[in-house]
């Protein structure tokens, strides 16, 4: 299962896009990708200007709380790692 994730033009958040084409800080709300419908959904994202950067898939896992699979994505969702005490998921 995937998601499209970028940041966001205005202020460099973490953004994810939701089943409706809008973008949300929350990766809960993002939508569920699978196959080639991924690949058509994120043609779409990488079309649309001043709002998010960069655009690509990640992999999500659906039974893990908040859905992300690697460390790296829950580095970027915390924010800068170098003399922070986020907790990583």
């Amino acid at each position: 299962m995937k998601a499209i994730t970028a940041n966001r033009l205005t202020d460099g958040r973490v953004i994810y896009r939701t089943a409706e084409g809008q973008w949300s800080t929350d990766l809960t709300e993002a939508e569920r990708l699978e196959g080639e419908t991924a690949e058509d959904r994120l043609v779409q994202a990488e079309a649309e200007f001043g709002i998010a950067v960069g655009p690509y898939l990640i992999d999500i896992e659906a039974d893990r709380p908040g859905g992300q699979k690697w460390r790296r994505e829950s580095i970027r969702l915390a924010g800068p790692t170098t003399g922070s005490t986020h907790e990583l998921a």
